[in-house]
């Protein structure tokens, strides 16, 4: 309904922002990691926005970017899982570290958000491991910068990590490392290895 809204941040917590557009403040629910990249109070922002309608409340959630939006709005169509629930998330990671989570099974990091319990994180992983991908893993502030960017096959990426995982690292620490490579598009599985071990020391 709204898609985002555009204005002066008069008030600020680690979980709400009023948002000031032509004399009327919008309450929008946040994460605490948008909180903390925010602007001080007076400064202009932009925030894409998800609107919530229920008989008994009409609510805004804002996110500094739609790739987060995107993840968010996944995440709200698991069942346990609300809004609140979907912004502790967002809280503990941004939206490529929870999809870096999804694709390697990595429940523990997903837990580590306050009132999300193994089996939710769990229950999320299974839900969404078919409904996100490895392009949408790759950092989204590249590509609204307009930089082309050509995933590695995903083949390659899986026959990485795993390696790495076998060599004692996390899922997701090993996804994200693979991911990080420059012209991994042209390498093969071992040279993949190779250059994420580097990234990880």
């Amino acid at each position: 309904m709204i898609a985002y809204v555009k204005g002066e941040i008069a008030e600020l917590t680690e979980s709400n922002v009023v948002v000031e557009v032509g004399g009327v403040g919008f309450n929008v629910g946040i994460s605490a990691r948008v909180a903390q990249s925010l602007p001080d109070i007076g400064e202009e922002v932009k925030l894409h926005t998800y609107t919530l309608v229920r008989e008994d409340a009409f609510s805004l959630y804002g996110f500094l970017s739609r790739s987060e939006l995107e993840i968010f709005k996944k995440c709200i169509a698991v069942s346990g899982i609300g809004p609140k629930g979907a912004l502790a998330i967002l809280s503990v990671m941004d939206a490529d570290g929870l999809r870096y989570a999804i694709l390697s099974g990595d429940a523990k990091a997903i837990a580590k958000a306050p009132g999300i319990g193994a089996r939710t994180a769990e229950r999320l992983i299974l839900e969404l491991k078919d409904k996100v991908s490895y392009d949408d893993a790759l950092i989204d502030m590249e590509m609204e910068k307009g930089q082309a960017m050509i995933p590695p096959s995903e083949g390659a990426i899986k026959e990485a990590v795993e390696a790495l995982v076998a060599l004692g690292y996390g899922q997701t620490e090993s996804l994200r490392a693979v991911n990080g490579i420059a012209d991994a598009d042209s390498m093969d599985s071992g040279a993949l290895l190779k250059a994420a071990l580097k990234n990880l020391f």
